[in-house]
């Protein structure tokens, strides 16, 4: 398996959460600064800050204040990550799906 500065963990915790997969979704179109996210999920400014505090610390979102306003965006890094903690283990299953076929196989060719 892969080692990872990520840790996986709170990756899939952050994801985990509605409000936040919503904030990554709108940041796919690019950046925004965290009123403009506040605004459509019908949140505190408050509370869009925690739920960005939570994304930062898994290295999906990243901010940046410059003067007045704080902009977020997307960081691979967490992301990156979840891609090869996925392969890593789709690849363990298909593994052991592959040894089973042959298992079957050979036992219906006995």
């Amino acid at each position: 398996m892969r080692k990872s500065p990520v840790d996986i963990g709170r990756v899939l915790d952050a994801l985990g959460d509605s409000t936040r997969r919503a904030i990554v979704e709108r940041l796919r179109q690019g950046p925004l600064s965290v009123s403009a996210l506040a605004g459509p999920l019908q949140i505190t400014l408050t509370a869009v800050g925690q739920h960005l505090q939570v994304l930062e610390e898994s290295s999906l979102v990243h901010t940046e204040k410059i003067g007045r306003i704080r902009t977020c965006r997307l960081e691979p890094t967490g992301f990156l990550a979840l891609h090869h903690w996925v392969q890593d283990h789709r690849s363990t299953w298909e593994r052991g799906l592959d040894r089973l076929g042959e298992l079957l196989a050979e036992s219906d060719d006995g």
